[in-house]
């Protein structure tokens, strides 16, 4: 058995970066930029009030009350074509352009309009409520950088430095295949012995999620050859995942059926509970991740390792999980040379902080218990014994933190 960072390391190190393709930004929510973007303008384009009042130069308003004629008014998206002179004002609105000559905004609120003059009750400092020319950012000014995973406010920032297509990483395919004579899909007729398939909806939605594209081979039975067809049908992904037939009981034939096709295998065995028979590799140019079968042992081995396989093939920036340290409202027993990913719920403590509870119910089937957590403890191998009200370590799964 190989270390969990080992593992990772090892898929990360074997990727190389995939193509690019351009994408409209209403397309682009999740994907990884592949360029550095620059700001084709200036926000603002040009100095604009921040406030509704009125635009004045402020060496005229050194005492109060004091009355400046008003000459005009200039509404957002438009401009006032003459100047501002001495003892002038004109009403200006939020983002309304300023009128040359004038330097500061004296707000509404401050200001009593008597006839065409405008009575300054208050005076503000020289150039408050002004937003400057380029104050957000400056016209060729690097924005977005290549690897950064769009978010909606990186889209929202393209979108104003006056890009509408981006260039972004390709999605990397990602071909699922479950194995076993026991399962069968949601919906289809149950046999006797047999039951439900779950991972490769879950993998889907997972891999989905991580920024790959999926496609759902099917179901392989325990036969070597059933299993290679099957395999063809992945040709030309850059990733291929298979679920069960990882371990080394009689049925377990994924490694043996792949080696026949050429697999060149790289690691078996991870030192992790749940998720010890993962099998890595590549098959050509496609890259082979064999998760086992157990439905929570196949998503925290996709979250651990097919998530930085995708994002390392996008050139993302920061491929690793988010950790957070808080204290545990149950105690935990002494571990052993396996790292552990405890299923958990996030709560309050008793004084209102937030912590992390453990499920007392751990085993690798029960995906019901997943479905409810949101958070994985990490255990390190011979982690100590854990007592009530010390700190662990844990992913957070959802976004209740």
């Amino acid at each position: 058995m190989i270390p969990v960072n080992e593992a990772v390391q090892r898929i990360t190190k074997s990727l190389s970066v995939i193509g690019n393709e351009v994408v409209h930004l209403s397309e682009s929510c999740g994907r990884v930029l592949a360029e550095d973007i620059s700001a084709r303008i200036s926000q603002p384009p040009f100095d604009v009030s921040s406030m509704d009042g009125y635009a004045v130069r402020h060496e005229d308003i050194n005492s109060t009350p004091f009355p400046l004629k008003i000459i005009g008014s200039v509404p957002a998206g438009s401009k006032f074509d003459s100047q501002v002179n001495k003892n002038e004002t004109v009403q200006v609105f939020t983002g309304s352009r300023i009128p040359i000559g004038a330097d500061t905004v004296v707000i509404q609120e401050n200001v009593n309009v008597v006839q065409n003059d405008a009575v300054v009750l208050r005076p503000p400092k020289k150039g408050q409520f002004i937003r400057n020319a380029g104050l957000d950012f400056k016209r060729g000014q690097v924005g977005l950088k290549a690897g950064q995973i769009l978010s909606p406010r990186a889209i929202g920032y393209a979108a104003s430095m006056n890009h509408p297509w981006l260039c972004v990483r390709r999605k990397p395919s990602v071909g699922i295949l479950s194995t076993g004579n026991e399962i069968v899909m949601p919906g289809e007729p149950l046999g006797e012995n047999q039951v439900v398939s779950s991972n490769s909806h879950a993998l889907m939605a997972s891999v989905e999620g991580f920024g790959g594209k999926p496609f759902c081979i099917g179901i392989a039975s325990d036969q070597i050859d059933k299993l290679q067809s099957m395999v063809d049908h992945a040709e030309g992904a850059d990733i291929l995942i298979t679920t069960g037939g990882a371990s080394v009981g009689k049925y377990d034939l994924v490694q043996s059926a792949l080696k026949e096709l050429g697999l060149e295998l790289d690691f078996w065995q991870i030192a992790m509970r749940p998720g010890k028979p993962l099998i890595y590799g590549s098959l050509g140019s496609t890259h082979f991740i064999g998760l086992p079968g157990n439905p929570v042992s196949a998503l925290v081995c996709a979250l651990i390792f097919v998530r930085p396989a995708i994002l390392g093939l996008l050139g993302a920036q920061n491929s690793e999980l988010p950790i957070v340290e808080v204290p545990t409202l149950s105690s935990l027993e002494e571990n052993d040379e396996r790292e552990d990913y405890l299923r958990a719920m996030f709560e309050k403590d008793k004084n209102g902080n937030l912590a992390v509870f453990p499920y007392g119910y751990q085993d690798s089937s029960m995906i019901s218990v997943f479905a409810d957590a949101d958070a994985l403890i990490v255990r390190p191998p011979f982690d100590k014994r854990i007592e009530v009200g010390e700190i662990v370590r844990a992913i957070p799964l959802s976004q209740k933190i």
